[in-house]
């Protein structure tokens, strides 16, 4: 069925009744989809289907299919809206629309999905790289120890490199300490 759905063109839906009054009626592949929901509008891009916007509250065909409650409280609503009551009138919205404004609106919670995926997303992340570093990469050279980095320090600073700029002019050659 989803097949048959995805295969039905825009041309086709472009050319019926919904999109230019005075063409030809609505094909019965289009029927089907919508069952005896009663189309109401051009809806946002021409197509009768049902879809909950905020940038356009019209849906083309109604949420729900007519039964005999529904249709009586139409006949009653074509009087005066002073004689139905609270719950007529909720029953008929409830009829045409699938959600208010205020529950369509309303946060869902996704946000919360998104980041509990992130955070597992890194934690993965995270063990790959301790399990690269523990079972793959050989273990750093000798020269990384801190002995042998302070050795490297004082080479440098006894060899005066870099005396303009670098770390020798950092030097206090007489104090024999860091210039402050």
């Amino acid at each position: 069925m989803a097949n048959t759905l995805l295969a039905l063109s825009c041309k086709q839906l472009l050319n019926n009744a919904i999109v230019r009054p005075g063409a030809a009626p609505m094909s019965s592949y289009v029927k089907t989809l919508i069952g005896k929901r009663e189309v109401v509008g051009y809806g946002f891009n021409g197509e009768p289907n049902y879809v909950d916007r905020v940038d356009f509250p019209l849906p083309a065909i109604r949420w729900k299919e007519p039964n005999a409650d529904i249709l009586a409280l139409r006949e009653k609503e074509k009087g005066d809206w002073k004689l139905l009551s609270v719950e007529e009138k909720k029953a008929l919205y409830r009829a045409s629309f699938r959600q208010t404004f205020a529950e369509f609106k309303a946060p869902t919670g996704e946000w919360k999905g998104t980041i509990g995926v992130t955070l597992v997303l890194i934690s993965c992340a995270l063990w790959v790289i301790y399990g690269l570093k523990a079972f793959v990469y050989p273990p750093l050279p000798s020269s990384f120890s801190p002995e042998n980095r302070a050795a490297q320090l004082r080479r440098i600073l006894d060899l005066q490199i870099n005396p303009i700029q670098g770390i020798s002019s950092k030097w206090d050659y007489e104090k024999d300490d860091w210039k402050k």
